[in-house]
């Protein structure tokens, strides 16, 4: 059997980086694939490519496919049988040579050489590295916050990069619905399993983030929510039952005597629901009706006449 000298192959010196082995790899397979090249024996040359990057692209391969090299000088071309014991504490070698090869529609590696070269390493057993999931992704998605009271479905749009079977970046968009527990909170991280990047073992998951939409009337800390509410003078003044929507449904709330702008009403349990629901914050802000109409300039006029207000005064 002949020595097949993998540096060789991918063109490379043997003080070649992984970066540089890895680059020179992609150049060569790029042009050798199948599907676009149009030189001989192109699916061959592809199946060369790949064995030698499953080597020298792993590290314990590399370290190991090196050592015997060095005791042996061996060249390409040169009669080759490795020595029985060697390739002993190199530890649970893979027999497979999937290490960055796949993808490109080659051949598995299975030439007499790499058989031999690698069948004694861990004890003579050929042992394939397990194969890994994909990796998680993050993302955030925006809710209203009445969402996170009664809960929701919301259809979100993931632009998901990958490969093509020429190496490229490509991207393309995927919709996926998502099912909005009540409760949620800002910050919060919504796991969706088997959503993630795609891997040789499966999927990961995706993990959101919850964001809330900004809302004028509304600030959210943790699970408390603080509403501002608009009070006419008068249910300031006198004081007196209103009516207020808030976040879970509509409430009759009294508005003491004599409130002034910034007073906080506060409402137990009507904040974000959960297991220890928050708290509801009613923020009162006096609002004051225009003077647009002759009666509502002479209402004016007689307050400034008959109450001689001056809120400044004392300062």
């Amino acid at each position: 059997m002949e020595y097949k000298d993998y540096y060789q192959t991918l063109g490379v010196p043997k003080t070649a980086t992984e970066d540089d082995i890895k680059k020179a790899y992609r150049k060569l397979v790029r042009k050798y694939h199948p599907d676009v090249s149009k030189e001989a024996d192109a699916q061959g040359k592809t199946q060369e490519l790949n064995e030698a990057y499953g080597v020298l692209g792993d590290a314990e391969k590399r370290a190991a496919y090196d050592e015997l090299g060095r005791g042996h000088q061996y060249r390409a071309g040169q009669e080759f049988r490795p020595p029985p014991d060697w390739g002993r504490g190199f530890g649970g070698g893979s027999g497979g040579a999937g290490g960055g090869a796949g993808g490109y529609g080659g051949d598995p590696m299975g030439s007499d050489f790499f058989a031999d070269l690698f069948a004694n390493l861990g004890g003579g057993r050929r042992r394939q590295a397990p194969p890994q999931r994909g990796e998680d992704s993050h993302a955030a998605i925006t809710i209203d916050l009445a969402d996170s009271y009664q809960g929701a479905t919301r259809t979100i749009t993931l632009t998901v990069a990958e490969r093509d079977a020429l190496d490229r970046i490509v991207t393309r968009e995927r919709n996926l619905s998502v099912n909005i527990p009540p409760g949620v909170t800002a910050g919060q991280q919504l796991r969706l399993s088997g959503q993630g990047q795609m891997g040789a073992a499966g999927p990961g998951d995706l993990y959101l983030e919850i964001q809330f939409r900004p809302h004028a009337r509304y600030r959210i800390d943790g699970r408390d929510v603080y509403e501002t509410v608009p009070v006419a003078p008068w249910e300031m003044a006198l004081g007196g039952e209103i009516e207020v929507a808030t976040p879970s449904g509509k409430v009759n709330v009294t508005v003491p005597a004599g409130s002034q702008s910034g007073r906080k009403l506060r409402l137990r349990g009507r904040g974000i629901p959960g297991k220890q629901a928050g708290d509801l914050y009613l923020l009162l802000e006096v609002v004051l009706p225009p003077a647009s109409t002759d009666k509502a300039r002479e209402l004016y006029q007689a307050m400034a006449r008959d109450l001689a207000f001056n809120p400044r005064a004392g300062g």
